[in-house]
C-alpha cells in the first residue's frame, strides 16, 4: 500500500473515483446540501482540479494499492477549511457558464449549506482538520483506514500543530474507529432543517498532538 499526494497524473488519472468516495463519507448530509447527486459529482470534480478548493487533489492523500484506488484523505490546517469553500464561488461558475446547473440550483446549494454550517464547530488555527476520509468497499478491512488516518495525524504533528479534529455524522460506523485511534467526541451540534430532512446529529471528534 503506499500513501501519495494528489498531485501530477494522479490528479487526472484518479479524477473520476473522488467523487463517490467523498459521497460515502455522509450520503444523508451530502443529499441535503445537493439534492441532485449529479451536480454533487460535478462539484467535485471540478474542485479536484481547482488548487486551494474544498475537495482539491492538493489536499489529498491517496491510498493506492498497486495502480487501484484504494481510499483518500482530504486534510488540511483548520483556518483553510472555510477558505477552501470560498474558492468553490470559481467551480459554481465554470458549472453555470457551462450549463450544467443554473444560478437557482447554486443558489439552492449555498442556502442549505450555510444552514447546515451550524453543524460544524469552529477550527481553529493550531488544528489539522480532515474533511474526509474514505475507503472504497472492496479495499475496507485491510487496515488502509488506520494508515490514512494515522498518515494525517503524523502529519500534524510533524508540522507543529497542536490538535488533531475531524466532523462525523453521529450514525456512521466510523465513529468508533475513530475512538479505537484515540479521538474523542469534544460535541455534538444538531440544526433544525438539516435534521427535520433525515440528517443526524454531528459529532466533532479529535485528540491532542
Amino acid at each position: 500500500m503506499d500513501l501519495l499526494p494528489g498531485n501530477g497524473e494522479l490528479v487526472e488519472r484518479y479524477a473520476g473515483e473522488i467523487a463517490e468516495l467523498v459521497w460515502s463519507t455522509g450520503p444523508i448530509s451530502y443529499e441535503y446540501h445537493f439534492f441532485d447527486r449529479k451536480l454533487f459529482d460535478a462539484v467535485v470534480l471540478g474542485s479536484w482540479t481547482t488548487g486551494g478548493s474544498l475537495f482539491s487533489a492538493d489536499a489529498t492523500t491517496l491510498a493506492l494499492e498497486g495502480e487501484q484506488l484504494a481510499g483518500i484523505c482530504i486534510a488540511m490546517p483548520g483556518p483553510e477549511f472555510r477558505n477552501r469553500g470560498a474558492r468553490l464561488a470559481s467551480v459554481w461558475s465554470g458549472l453555470v457558464e457551462s450549463g450544467e446547473c443554473s444560478t437557482d440550483e447554486v443558489q439552492g446549494v449555498l442556502k442549505r449549506s450555510e444552514r447546515a454550517s451550524w453543524m460544524n464547530p469552529a477550527i481553529y488555527s493550531d488544528t489539522y482538520y480532515v474533511h474526509a476520509i474514505a475507503v472504497k468497499p472492496e479495499f475496507q478491512g485491510r487496515r488502509i483506514g488506520y494508515q490514512l488516518i494515522d498518515h494525517a495525524i503524523s502529519f500534524g504533528r510533524q508540522n507543529g500543530f497542536r490538535k488533531f479534529q475531524l466532523d462525523v455524522l453521529s450514525d456512521n460506523p466510523a465513529v468508533e474507529f475513530y475512538r479505537a485511534v484515540g479521538l474523542k467526541l469534544l460535541a455534538e451540534t444538531r440544526t433544525p432543517e438539516p435534521c427535520e430532512f433525515g440528517v443526524p446529529t454531528e459529532y466533532r471528534m479529535g485528540m491532542k498532538l
